[in-house]
């Protein structure tokens, strides 16, 4: 059952990714996209809402106590991180192995690149659209709800946002952006917050060091964890303490 919600400011979003991350878990991104209507070469808006249920946080160059390895910014700004630099409530859209749209909410104060990767959902409404863009035919079943965004890059197709088109939407205005709207509403009600190491995340930034993935304790459509390239190798050898540097 969805509690009371409330608009995100971007106050409540100006804080560092790791913080900002768990108050993100049971809020709800609602976008409006247009998907093909019932005639040819026809779309309607269609609102997709969905509740958060796992989120990975990731910082910027020269932000929190250590550098973030596993930072799209963590070498300073690019073309392709720009919006992680900009005002929080944006949300940063990027391409995942030149396939998939995932989508980022950009946290900390503007010209301090920081953001929070949405890695898990619960469609709440409009199920049918959600579907339909991940091209999933048939009867919802529980488990074909689950599964609607179960993983990052399912996720930005169901709620159709891509990259580079929405790069850069306004999660907190809602104005539309290239025939899109999105909403980030924050919820009221508490929920219990696992954490853990981020998922598929390759040396270092994929193991205890950054325990910076949360969820949704005992939510199903949280994914499943997997290490990412050396970063098991990395977990058995002092990842912490390398992360962080020698001590002073």
């Amino acid at each position: 059952m969805v509690g009371a919600l409330h608009r995100a400011t971007r106050d409540e979003l100006s804080g560092l990714p790791v913080d900002v991350a768990p108050r993100l878990l049971g809020a709800e991104l609602r976008t409006v996209v247009a998907v093909p209507g019932p005639s040819s070469g026809t779309t309607e808006p269609v609102e997709v809402r969905m509740r958060l249920t796992e989120v990975e946080a990731y910082h910027g160059q020269g932000t929190g106590e250590f550098a973030d390895p596993g930072s799209h910014a963590r070498m300073g700004r690019t073309a392709r991180n720009a919006t992680m630099w900009g005002e929080p409530g944006h949300l940063y859209v990027y391409l995942s192995h030149g396939i998939h749209s995932c989508v980022n909410v950009v946290c900390g104060p503007e010209g301090v690149a920081g953001g929070v990767l949405l890695r898990a959902g619960e469609v709440v409404g409009g199920a049918d659209a959600a579907a339909h863009r991940r091209g999933v035919d048939g009867t919802l079943t529980p488990r074909v709800l689950r599964d609607l965004a179960r993983g990052p890059g399912r996720f930005g197709q169901a709620v159709g946002l891509k990259h580079p088109l929405h790069d850069g939407i306004d999660a907190v205005t809602g104005a539309e952006w290239h025939g899109a709207r999105a909403e980030l509403w924050l919820s009221d009600e508490p929920v219990e917050v696992a954490s853990g190491p981020r998922v598929g995340v390759a040396g270092i930034a994929g193991t205890d060091a950054f325990p910076w993935r949360f969820w949704i304790a005992g939510d199903p459509t949280v994914s499943q964890f997997r290490w990412g390239r050396g970063a098991e190798e990395a977990s058995r050898g002092g990842a912490l303490r390398q992360a962080q540097g020698p001590s002073s």
